[in-house]
C-alpha cells in the first residue's frame, strides 16, 4: 500500500480520540483506533462516580452530535452535568456503535511502540516519507500497524504523580502501594468499606481532591468514626477554592464554594505547607513525613497530585516537548501553570501541536503534559485543525476559535501578587517565549 492509502491511527477511544475518528471520517479517511482498555471511555469509567463541572454543552463534539443524530440520537439536555459513567453511556458507546465507527474501533488493544518503518529516531534519509510503524499488543501478542499519520489521544490518567513532593516517589510509597489510591476512589459506594470508619490522608489541591474530600466529609457523617486528613503545599488553601459565582462554570465555582466551606468547618485536619518526602508504616499506622515534620498516623493514603504524559511509547520518534509542563513546546506558553490559570486558553490547533515528525500529533489531556487545566472542548478543537492539516484543509486547520469558561481567578507566578496578575498591563503571550507574568482582566 501506498503512504497515501494507509489508515490514520488514533491511539485512545476516550472523548477526544473519538472526536478525532469522527472529523477523519467526514474527512474521507480511514482512522484505525487502538483502544487499551475493554471499552470506549476506559479511563473515564475509573472514576465514573464523579459529576463533571462540565455541562453538556461543552462535552460533545459538534461533528460527533451531527453523525449521531443522524442515527436519532436523543442529545442531553446542554445544561445538565454527566458523570463520568453518564459521559460514556449516554454519549461515547452510541458514537462508537455507530456502523460508521464501530469497523474502525479496536479495544485491548494497547499501543507500546511508534516508529518509522524501517528506520529508528537517528536516521533522516527518507524519513518524512516512510509510513509510522504502530506495534500493538493484544491478547498476549505483538503486531504492527502501518499508519500515514498517528495522533496520540492517550492521556495521562494511567500515568499519576508520585506523592514525593520533589516528583519522584516519597520514600516508602513503592512498599506501601496497597495503601495508596491515585486518582478519585468512590468512598460512598465502591470503596466505602476502605475508608469508613478509618484514618484517611488526602494529598493534593485540584479538584480530584475537592471531590474526594467532601465524599469523605458526607461519609464521616454516616460514619462518625472517620477521620481525614489534608495536606497541600500552599502555606495558604484560600485561593484553591476558584471564583465562586464568577466561574462560567457554576458547578466548578460551587465544587471550589463547598469546599471552601468544608475546610472552616473544622471537620478536616489541615496540613499545609507540606512536601511530602517519606512514608513509614510504624505500629500506630503509615506515618507521612515532610524534612520538618510528620503527620498523625493514618490508614489509608489518597493521592491527587495529577498526572505526567507517558512518551515511553514514543522513543523513537523525533518530539519537541517544553522541558518544564512536557507539552507540545508551541504550546507551553499557552498553558504553564506557572505563568496563569485564568480558565482561558488562546485558540490554538494543529500549528501548536505539530512536532518534528511530520504527520505525528498529541491531542487532549496528554498535549497539555503537567498542566492541569484541560477542557474537553479544548481537544475538539484541537482534532478538528490536526485533521484538517492532514487532510490538505491548510485554511480550517489555521482558523481556530476556541471560546472556554473563564473560572473567574488568574493565579500567577510567585514573584507577583494576585492583584497585578489579575490588574497589570496585559503582556503578549508569544510562541515559543515565556513572559514575565500572565494577565486575565
Amino acid at each position: 500500500m501506498t503512504s497515501s492509502k494507509l489508515p490514520v491511527v488514533v491511539i485512545g477511544a476516550g472523548p477526544v480520540g473519538l472526536a478525532a475518528a469522527a472529523h477523519l471520517l467526514v474527512k474521507g479517511e480511514t482512522p484505525l483506533v487502538l483502544e487499551s482498555g475493554a471499552s470506549v471511555g476506559a479511563s473515564v469509567l475509573e472514576w465514573g462516580h464523579v459529576r463533571m463541572f462540565s455541562p453538556w454543552q461543552y462535552d460533545i463534539d459538534a461533528v460527533c452530535a451531527g453523525m449521531l443524530n443522524e442515527q436519532g440520537w436523543s442529545k442531553p439536555e446542554d445544561d445538565q452535568h454527566p458523570t463520568g459513567r453518564e459521559l460514556v453511556e449516554l454519549y461515547l458507546a452510541p458514537l462508537a456503535a455507530l456502523p460508521q465507527m464501530r469497523p474502525h474501533l479496536r479495544l485491548g488493544a494497547r499501543v507500546v511502540a511508534v516508529s518509522r518503518h524501517g528506520l529508528d529516531r537517528s536516521k533522516t534519509a527518507g524519513r518524512e516519507s516512510a509510513p509510522f510503524v504502530v506495534r500493538v499488543a493484544s491478547d498476549g501478542f505483538e503486531s504492527e500497524v502501518l499508519a500515514r499519520a498517528v495522533i496520540d489521544a492517550s492521556g495521562t490518567y494511567r500515568s499519576p504523580n508520585p506523592l514525593g513532593a520533589n516528583g519522584l516517589p516519597a520514600f516508602g510509597e513503592a512498599a506501601l502501594a496497597d495503601r495508596v489510591f491515585h486518582g478519585i476512589p468512590d468512598v460512598l459506594a465502591g470503596e466505602r468499606k476502605r475508608y469508613a470508619g478509618r484514618r484517611t490522608l488526602v494529598v493534593g489541591s485540584g479538584h480530584s481532591a475537592f471531590n474526594v474530600l467532601l465524599d469523605l466529609a458526607a461519609l464521616a457523617e454516616q460514619v462518625p468514626e472517620t477521620r481525614i486528613v489534608w495536606a497541600v503545599r500552599r502555606e495558604q488553601v484560600d485561593a484553591l477554592f476558584g471564583g465562586g459565582e464568577k466561574d462560567q462554570l457554576e458547578e466548578r465555582g460551587r465544587l471550589g464554594a463547598r469546599m471552601r466551606e468544608l475546610a472552616a468547618s473544622g471537620v478536616l485536619s489541615i496540613a499545609t505547607g507540606f512536601r511530602l518526602s517519606r512514608l513509614a508504616a510504624e505500629t500506630q499506622g503509615i506515618v507521612a513525613s515532610s524534612e520538618d515534620r510528620a503527620l498523625p498516623p493514618v490508614d489509608e493514603i489518597i493521592a491527587t497530585t495529577g498526572f505526567r504524559p507517558d512518551v515511553t511509547m514514543l522513543r523513537e520518534l523525533r518530539l519537541d516537548l517544553d522541558p518544564i509542563v512536557e507539552s507540545p513546546a508551541r504550546l507551553a506558553p499557552l498553558i504553564d501553570p506557572n505563568l496563569h490559570s485564568c480558565g482561558t486558553v488562546p485558540p490554538h490547533g494543529a500549528e501548536q501541536l505539530r512536532q518534528p515528525e511530520p504527520g505525528f500529533y498529541v491531542v487532549g489531556m496528554k498535549s497539555y503534559g503537567r498542566a492541569p487545566t484541560f477542557l474537553m472542548l479544548t481537544g475538539y478543537e484541537q482534532v478538528r485543525s490536526v485533521v484538517c492539516e492532514l487532510t490538505g484543509d491548510a485554511e480550517g486547520a489555521r482558523d481556530v476559535r476556541l471560546v472556554l469558561p473563564e473560572t473567574g481567578v488568574c493565579s500567577s507566578d510567585a514573584a507577583t501578587s494576585p492583584a497585578e496578575a489579575c490588574c497589570g498591563p496585559a503582556v503578549p503571550l508569544t510562541l515559543g517565549s515565556r513572559p514575565a507574568r500572565s494577565t486575565c482582566c
